[in-house]
């Protein structure tokens, strides 16, 4: 049986905003970063279909660059 890899949002920018518990770099909680293995591929596809939207709320709050309106 071969091990696949195991996706992450992560881009090597891990700085934890204290007001909201999001990573400035990829929106997860300490929480879901620490426990992402064992989240499951369930676990980790809901936690990622949340992060588009924690992501832009940093960037409204002027945490992140500025919003993209594409």
């Amino acid at each position: 049986m071969t091990e696949s890899a195991i996706t992450s949002p992560c881009i090597n920018v891990c700085a934890v905003d204290a007001q909201t518990g999001y990573c400035l770099g990829c929106g997860r909680t300490m929480g879901e970063i620490g426990g992402w293995v064992k989240l499951g591929t369930q676990g980790r596809a809901q936690v990622l279909a949340q992060l588009p939207k924690r992501m832009e709320a940093l960037t409204k709050q002027g945490k992140l660059g500025p919003v993209q309106n594409d």
